[in-house]
């Protein structure tokens, strides 16, 4: 496979005003994320509300503007382009290639227009076709996600979530785009439907050649869909690994404490797996010094208070983690009983 997109040292910050004595504070979203996708791939990005998975989503697309740092495309024709130093002007041709499917396809689909025009819109954006043209393509895509030509005439509401959703992805399809951002695209949907939907993604993913980067915090779905899994806390990548072999044997201990709350039908198995993190997610304007992980970690030392890990290959495998003692912690992988502290 070869590369698609370089996330390069990309960072994000705010800046609030109005606290105590009118005093500025500074909230980082991002911290130095790197991190690569391959064409063909479908990269997973999960982490709790608030790890900033979805300001990384967004800063990928230029949909908000970095603070740091730089978003390279790799096309297959032409040279690189670097999508965060493009003005809103620049980058628009580039639109056609990296797409977004939202989460709430209610809110994301205008409710005043008609199916047809909502997808239809980005073609007459782009100039790509009109008339004939345009319309059997609308409806090509369509049918393609399951949606039957009779429909399109139909507005947003007189659709199910499921139904809506497979609009919005036809929304985001119908450019033909190399990469598609799919931001909690299922986890407003009911589990039977989250199936369906993930399915389709899958055969769309087939028939096109298209490359994922799916947001998502919800760990089973990742596990069904992911080639690779980049794990986030407080803005910073913690762990970047196969998908198999994470869920096999996470590095991290954030990873550890993602992978127990994974449902586990038998109560034999899931009885002594019960993984404690002390205390509360930290405000991002009041972020641990050291390792970003240190006050709910049962596995921290004065090290981690002091240190930020580096995030490293582990062993020189696939896998990365920032964890000083990712090669010593033996962590408990998805199904696996209690972890243990070997260090060697």
């Amino acid at each position: 496979m070869s590369t698609l997109l370089s996330v390069e040292h990309l960072s994000k910050h705010y800046t609030l005003s109005g606290g105590l004595f009118g005093k500025e504070r500074r909230l980082d979203a991002l911290t130095d994320i790197n991190l690569t996708v391959e064409a063909g791939e479908t990269l997973a990005i999960v982490g709790e509300s608030g790890c900033g998975k979805t300001t990384l989503g967004r800063c990928i697309i230029a949909a908000q503007s970095s603070s740091e740092g730089r978003v390279v495309y790799h096309p297959k024709s032409g040279g690189d382009v670097e999508l965060t130093a493009l003005s809103k002007r620049e980058i628009k041709p580039w639109r056609k290639d990296i797409r977004m499917i939202f989460q709430d396809p209610m809110s994301s689909l205008n409710p005043n227009m008609r199916v047809f025009d909502i997808v239809a819109e980005p073609l007459r954006i782009h100039k790509i076709c009109k008339g004939r043209e345009l319309e059997e393509r609308v409806i090509s895509t369509l049918e393609k996600v399951g949606i039957p030509a009779e429909a399109v005439g139909r507005y947003p509401h007189a659709f199910s979530g499921g139904q809506r959703q497979r609009i919005g992805i036809a929304r985001a399809l119908v450019l033909d785009p190399k990469l598609v951002i799919a931001d909690e695209a299922v986890s407003a949907l009911d589990v039977s439907i989250q199936a369906q939907v993930l399915n389709l993604l899958e055969d769309l993913k087939a028939e096109f050649g298209l490359t994922y980067i799916f947001i998502s915090h919800d760990l089973g779905v990742v596990n069904y869909i992911a080639d690779r899994v980049v794990v986030m806390y407080l803005g910073h990548v913690v762990e970047n690994a196969p998908t198999e072999l994470l869920f096999e044997r996470p590095r991290h201990p954030y990873t550890e404490l993602l992978l127990e709350a994974l449902p586990i039908a038998d109560p034999l198995r899931r009885k002594g797996r019960k993984t404690e993190a002390r205390g509360e997610i930290p405000y991002l304007g009041n972020r641990p010094v050291g390792c970003p992980f240190n006050t709910r970690c049962k596995y921290a030392e004065d090290r981690c208070r002091t240190e930020k890990p580096a995030l490293r290959s582990i062993h020189g495998s696939a896998q990365e983690a920032a964890c000083h003692f990712a090669e010593q912690l033996s962590l408990k992988g998805a199904y696996d009983d209690a972890p243990t502290k070997e260090f060697a």
